[in-house]
């Protein structure tokens, strides 16, 4: 059985994958994110390493108006950005997996309490994104 992961914001499914993905891009524009990347994982692996893999997919997202403002603040803050937004499927009870980096708990490495309200906003945002998920 997996661990639930302490750093992020979670949510389980009964939709499929296929019909997930594009929802949580939706989910994310509509609390004002945009999405930079979006990585087939098992895709990937599979061209790379030739190794089979379940459905994995990585969003970057990113609110560019909290971006901008956080790194005014921290130059080298790009190094823990985009937010990351994981979507997969759990092979064990056929569920789709929705979760979000915790941008608190991620910008505890940083030493810059400037940077909190942000963390908190970013947060908030991320977890409103996930709640409209149902």
């Amino acid at each position: 059985m997996a661990t639930i992961a302490t750093y992020g914001i979670r949510t389980t499914l009964k939709s499929s994958f296929e019909e997930t993905v594009p929802k949580v891009v939706e989910a994310l524009k509509a609390e004002g994110f945009g999405v930079l990347t979006e990585i087939d994982v098992a895709k990937t692996l599979k061209a790379k390493l030739g190794v089979e893999m379940g459905r994995y997919t990585i969003l970057g997202a990113c609110n560019p108006k909290i971006a901008h403002a956080s790194l005014t603040v921290e130059r080298e803050l790009g190094l823990l950005l985009p937010c990351n937004v994981i979507v997969y499927e759990d092979e064990e009870t056929g569920d789709t997996v929705v979760s979000a980096v915790d941008p608190v708990r991620m910008l505890s490495i940083v030493d810059n309490r400037e940077l909190a309200a942000n963390a908190n906003q970013v947060k908030q945002m991320l977890q409103q994104a996930i709640d409209r998920l149902g």
